[in-house]
């Protein structure tokens, strides 16, 4: 029996390929790692599952990551249900404050900037792939990104 492959790749090489990809989204998201692991499986649960087709590498990422926003939407709405373990020992996640990383500056940032900035910075996305991956317009990209950056230089000072 042969191997399902994903625009050419192996399940295996799916995983390994874009788990830094996905597992970035859904941290950039959910700011807590446990619930980021747990929206990490579920995406590539869904992939093997459901074994789309794809048409390239880039048609498989975009899918990936649109997955990855909807899970953790998903893990949010149910989250407002339930009291998380944060909540009932009243920890806030705490960040490395390094100056030459800026991941901590950015996780406090709101959620909507935080992944916008994410996809365009570190995934590199342009605008209209940014605009397709989250549903929203082009020019609430833009803004989400000049006001995000505003909020980054803010919070981590500087250029």
């Amino acid at each position: 029996m042969s191997e399902k492959l994903f625009a050419g790749l192996t399940y295996e090489q799916t995983v390994r390929k874009y788990a830094r990809t996905v597992g970035g989204v859904c941290l950039m998201r959910l700011k807590n790692y446990a619930d980021s692991e747990d929206c990490f499986q579920n995406v590539f649960m869904k992939l093997l599952s459901k074994s789309p087709e794809f048409t390239d590498e880039n048609h498989l990422k975009a899918w990936l990551i649109r997955v990855a926003v909807n899970e953790c939407n998903s893990f949010l709405r149910k989250k407002r249900r339930v009291v998380s373990f944060e909540e009932a020992v009243r920890e806030e996640i705490s960040f490395n404050e390094d100056k030459n990383d800026i991941s901590w500056a950015l996780m406090k940032t709101p959620q909507k900037y935080r992944e916008t900035l994410y996809l365009y910075y570190c995934e590199q996305y342009k605008v209209k792939e940014i605009a397709e991956i989250l549903e929203i317009s082009e020019t609430a990209v833009k803004a989400r990104l000049k006001r995000g950056r505003e909020k980054l230089k803010a919070i981590y000072g500087g250029d």
